[in-house]
């Protein structure tokens, strides 16, 4: 049991990294290059299957004028870093498919989706680069591969478990795992609202270098919280509320301003 552990322990501490911005530690157990190859799986498969709207379409245009911005400021910003690598593996793509939910994403390795419902609620370009600033930071800090590495944690966890409960009794292993499933559970929600939080102080940043105001972020998520009505308690929620949010942008945008007045 603790030559398990140990071994555990001793991944884990291999796996550590630092994401750019923040600054946070991480732990990333799978290879980068494997998490883009399937990235890119699910996102060819989802572009076969979508209403791509045409590049001549003006939300196509919009989109994709904002999207150069914001690649242009993202290399400025790490180009002498040692996170420069890590840019340069970005295969970054822009397209808008109609569908009317309110939603975009950013694959890992850089393929961005906006749906044809959320550009009611960008209204502009500041709205756009506000919504792309966030899910390009999930991109660049491989926020994918560290959610899936939890996983794979979890279970991890649960083999432990398994063989430190073998020789009790089947009442107190029952006990036991339903515990951790519950603790496992709002340990990975907890998780989810770190990286949103993460992903809104580094898109503020890139926003910011790149020529959009960051006090629009807070226009934007004052917009959108007027217009939510979501009744699930934050706590069973892989977001955070819209006035948690706006809260932890109001803290950090001293930080961003200070990219945006430099440009």
């Amino acid at each position: 049991m603790k030559a398990l552990s140990f071994l555990f322990a001793l991944f884990f501490l291999v796996a550590c990294y630092k994401v750019p911005i923040t600054n946070r530690n991480q732990i990333r157990l799978l290879p980068d290059v494997m998490v883009t190859s399937l990235a890119l799986t699910s996102y060819q498969e989802f572009i076969s299957k979508s209403q791509v709207v045409p590049s001549s379409d003006k939300r196509s245009q919009q989109l994709e004028n904002v999207g150069n911005r914001m690649v242009n400021a993202v290399n400025a910003l790490f180009a002498n870093s040692k996170y420069k690598d890590r840019i340069r593996s970005q295969k970054w793509e822009f397209h808008v498919v109609e569908n009317p939910t309110v939603n975009a994403w950013c694959m890992p390795g850089g393929k961005i989706v906006f749906y044809s419902g959320i550009f009611p609620y960008t209204l502009d370009d500041d709205g756009i680069a506000v919504v792309m600033g966030h899910e390009m930071a999930h991109a660049i800090a491989k926020h994918g591969n560290e959610r899936m590495s939890q996983q794979m944690a979890i279970m991890m966890g649960g083999i432990t478990l398994d063989v430190a409960l073998q020789q009790k009794p089947e009442e107190t292993k029952e006990i036991f795992k339903s515990l951790y499933g519950i603790s496992a559970t709002l340990g990975a929600l907890a998780y989810s609202r770190k990286h949103e939080y993460e992903a809104d102080k580094i898109g503020l940043v890139i926003m910011a270098k790149a020529g959009y105001n960051p006090e629009k972020a807070i226009v934007f998520w004052e917009r959108m919280s007027q217009k939510s009505s979501s009744s699930v308690p934050q706590f069973l929620s892989t977001h955070p509320s819209d006035e948690n949010r706006i809260k932890e942008m109001k803290k950090f945008l001293p930080i961003a301003m200070k990219y945006y007045k430099a440009n």
